[in-house]
């Protein structure tokens, strides 16, 4: 099994085991401007469950990037995805993709989070990877099969806040018999959602994107991304995100392409290669995994150079490089997500120096600029971010911690 689609740590099956409780720091302050970030991490070893973390964000707080709590779930899951911002609202959808389960966590009393819900198999859809809301405040989810690991497509699925299955509707399409959905984009200006298609098992090369009526769930089209001038740029398609313009979506793929879509409400969407970032291989852990769409600057983590490549997309069809944050060879970016209103980041991912730490960026909204955010930090750090290889946690002494997904969260 690829371990591309895990990202860079590289932890195998673990079992299924216990339940822990909601647990605060001890002595740990209230937050007076309400500034978090939310954490989803797994325990190193794979000994301990699952938990979500809460950290300070408050940059006038006393205890800026210090644990304020943590909240087990029910099993060794090997966390992954979380939504990609914080939705409106006090709950969040985490992912442990490999044992097919999701769980709601409700971070209303931050120093109190607690499960709420589980998901697991919606319908006849199994093992669920992305989220994403729906203008009415439902979730939609992308669900990668029917049944077993690669057994067959999976498709779209519609949930309520709570995680219980709505509607879904099935992905397979011979266009692509490759395909298994992985990420999404609502546009709900055109009535549609984009997704798009990577097999998280490591098996197969999907090469496409399908277009779903928001409405009605019910499949468009299915279409091939063409092959950018090294060949290969189209498959593997990771991740798509909507432009300010409410009606342009950007593609990139694992192995490091950029695709504009536009004309989504025709009969023949135009689609264009616009952009490659640095790539070799995954043999050698290359990849371009989650980015951030901060106004017009697109903020791309590429594990080939180590760096954070910022984008100015005013001219989506001519992508410019503004800035380039080079983190050095400690550093393999992966995860990262931002404040829906600021100027912050949240980065996670491997290397010596990244894997099991947490780390804020600060872009310059006005010019690309990018850079790390020093002080946050536990006191007497000696590098930037908050250290989660730590043994001692609220939840008792579970061992360091491994972080994935994370997101900013205003009270």
């Amino acid at each position: 099994m690829s371990m591309r689609r895990f990202g860079i740590l590289g932890i195998g099956l673990f079992g299924l085991a216990g339940c822990g409780a909601s647990e605060t720091a001890e002595d740990a302050p209230s937050n007076e401007s309400g500034e978090y970030v939310l954490v989803w991490a797994m325990d190193a070893d794979g000994q301990d469950n699952d938990f979500l973390a809460v950290l300070d964000a408050a940059e006038d707080s006393p205890t800026y990037g210090e644990l304020v709590s943590t909240v087990q779930v029910d099993g060794i899951v090997r966390a992954h995805h979380t939504e990609h911002v914080m939705p409106e609202g006090d709950r969040l959808f985490v992912n442990g993709f490999r044992a097919g389960r999701t769980f709601v966590i409700n971070v209303a009393d931050p120093r109190a989070p607690f499960v709420e819900a589980e998901v697991g198999d919606a319908g006849p859809y199994t093992y669920p990877h992305s989220f994403e809301r729906t203008p009415e405040g439902n979730v939609l989810a992308t669900f990668q099969n029917r049944g077993d690991p690669d057994s067959g497509a999976g498709g779209l699925v519609e949930l309520d806040p709570l995680g219980r299955y709505l509607r879904g509707t099935d992905a397979v399409d011979a266009v692509d018999p490759e395909l298994r959905p992985y990420s999404l984009a609502p546009v709900p200006s055109k009535d549609l959602v984009v997704t798009t298609t990577a097999d998280m098992w490591g098996e197969l090369e999907g090469r496409s994107i399908q277009l779903w009526r928001l409405s009605d769930l019910s499949l468009v089209q299915t279409l091939l991304l063409p092959p950018g001038p090294r060949g290969d740029e189209h498959l593997d398609v990771a991740e798509a995100r909507l432009l300010e313009d409410g009606e342009t979506v950007i593609v990139t793929t694992f192995r490091c392409g950029m695709y504009t879509v536009r004309g989504l409400d025709g009969d023949a969407p135009q689609i264009d290669f616009v952009y490659s970032f640095p790539f070799e291989s995954f043999e050698v852990g290359d990849d371009c995994s989650l980015p951030f769409l901060m106004g017009h600057f697109w903020v791309q983590t590429v594990a080939r150079t180590r760096s954070l490549v910022v984008l100015d997309l005013s001219d989506p069809l001519q992508p410019r490089q503004v800035s380039e944050l080079v983190l050095g060879e400690g550093y393999v970016p992966h995860w990262i997500s931002g404040e829906v209103d600021g100027d912050r980041l949240v980065l996670t991912g491997g290397g010596e120096a990244l894997q099991g730490r947490v780390v804020l960026l600060h872009l310059d909204r006005e010019t690309g600029g990018l850079e790390l955010v020093d002080g946050f930090r536990a006191a007497g750090a000696a590098l930037p971010g908050a250290d989660m290889r730590r043994d001692s946690w609220p939840h008792g002494e579970t061992g360091p911690a491994m972080p994935h997904g994370a997101v900013f969260y205003r009270k």
